[in-house]
Formats: C-alpha cells, structure tokens, sequence
C-alpha cells in the first residue's frame, strides 16, 4: 500500500462519510425519493458522457453486468433510498454511524450463514465492533431517537452488506470503470422513481443550502466517491481497501458536528472509537 493508494482511501472514506451530511440538508427541503433518483439520473449520465469521451465502452462481461445490476439495486436503491428517507428524523451522525458498520455485518454474516472461518482477531473486533453500536444506541434509545427510522437504516445497510456477500469480485475487473459508475447510478434512478411517484408529494422549498448539498452530492459521493473505490480496489485488491472503512464512523460524526452542529455525547465517542477498533480488527485479520 504505497502513499497514493492510501491518499486515495482517505480521500473515499471522507467523501462517503460527508454523504451522510449532506444528504440530511437535501431532505429537509426536498422529497428523499425523488432527490434521490434525480440525483443517480444525473451523476450517471454525466459518467457515461465522461466514460464515452474517454473510450470506455457499455459492453461489460457478465460479471461487470451482474454486479452493476445488484449493486444499482441494493446500494443505490435500497441502501441509500432507506438512508435518505430516514435522515428525515434520524440525525446525519446516527445514520453514519449504523452504515459504518457494514464491514462488521459482512464478517458477522459470512461466519453466520457462510460458515468462513473467523480469525481471533476477526472475533475479537466483531465483538468490539457491535458493542460500540449497542452502546451508542442505548444512549440514543434513552434519548428519544426516532426507532423507525433507525429501522430503515438498518435494513439499508444489511441489502449492502447481502450484495457485499454476493458478489465477490470487483465490478470494476475488466476495466470500463468510469462506465460501471455511470450505469449503476441509472439502475438506481429507475428504481427509485416508481416509489417516489407513489409515497411522495414533489413540494420543494428551493434555498441555496438544497441547491450546494445536491451539488455536492451528485459530484463528490454520487460519482467521485464510486470511482475512487474502484480504482482503489484495483489498485491495491478489495480486502486492503475496505480496511479504510474503519475512518467512516469518525469522519461522518466530525461533518456532521462541524456543518449540522450534531452534539455527541460521552457515549458516542467512546462507542465511533470502540467500533472503528473493531472494524479495523476485523479488516487487518483479513490481510494477515
């Protein structure tokens, strides 16, 4: 892992983290489904147009198509769809904080129904990992936090951590990386645009605050964030590079402190610490 690769991994976990952030303002003025899919209708056209204008072609292997397919759905649909509605009443933090921990749920998971194997170390940072997430949500539960909500990102990050299982190798072997972001995006968006037109009312209160956080958003998470990955995995494998998620609890609380002015308490520290633990335990007993 040399220095570019871990710049690299730094700058994704910061821009997948921030998502978090600035998704939370998009829905207090905006519809979450329909922002959402417009969001994915947009990064993906402008990263097919970027892939085209670099030669990169839309015939994938079928195993580039499956995991577009799987992923558009699970990650981008179902995943961040849940997160988004939730982020109505579920604070930026909280809702970092229970994505952050799809790295634990994939070790938990694949000893569980997968039967691998767990290294020590593996075991020990599962543990650590799940504490911190219990005792963050003890102290938000006793604080009044909204459990519906809270549901709805639990059941978004557990269909990223399915598709995870699911598909082992990276979507991006093959090349046409660019091309792959671009049509994942759009599988999102037609998937998305059915339930908005059926549960949601589009009323929006244009501010400059909406206009800067969906920008963002399209740009940095949306489509700079998906390709970072990719080129990260493929730069140094997946297992390495999913050893930087341990930064995600931290950077997610400190944006969403900094922007929102989210407090966190003597319990969320000790529990983004005790999970980032975790999860980095969990990683580096993969590397070993």
């Amino acid at each position: 892992m040399d220095l570019r690769a871990i710049a690299m991994g730094l700058a994704f976990a910061f821009m997948w983290s921030s998502a978090f952030t600035s998704a939370r303002m998009i829905v207090a003025d905006a519809p979450p489904l329909y922002a959402l899919s417009l969001r994915f209708l947009i990064s993906g056209l402008i990263g097919i147009a970027i892939a085209r204008a670099l030669g990169q072609s839309w015939y994938l292997t079928r195993d580039q198509w499956r995991a577009t397919i799987l992923f558009g759905i699970s990650q981008n649909a179902l995943y961040l769809g849940l997160n988004f509605m939730a982020m109505q009443t579920v604070e930026a933090s909280l809702a970092a904080i229970i994505a952050s921990t799809m790295p634990l749920l994939v070790a938990l998971f694949g000893w569980l129904i997968l039967r691998e194997r767990l290294r020590p170390m593996a075991m020990l940072g599962l543990v650590a990992g799940l504490a911190g997430v219990a005792l963050i949500m003890g102290a938000r539960i006793t604080g009044g936090v909204d459990l519906f909500g809270v549901v709805l990102c639990v059941i978004g990050v557990i269909s990223l951590t399915v598709a995870t299982l699911s598909v082992r190798v990276a979507s991006g072997a093959g090349g046409n990386l660019l091309m792959i972001v671009g049509l994942q995006m759009l599988v999102g968006a037609v998937m998305l645009i059915g339930p908005a037109m059926l549960l949601e009312v589009p009323e929006v209160t244009w501010t400059w605050r909406l206009a800067g956080a969906f920008t963002y958003t399209v740009l940095i998470p949306g489509l700079a964030a998906t390709w970072v990955w990719f080129l990260l995995v493929a730069r140094i494998g997946a297992v390495k590079a999913a050893t930087f998620h341990f930064l995600n609890p931290f950077f997610g609380v400190a944006v969403a402190a900094v922007l929102l002015g989210e407090a966190l308490g003597i319990f969320d520290v000790i529990g983004v610490v005790v999970i980032m633990g975790g999860i980095l335990a969990v990683q580096r007993s993969r590397i070993t």
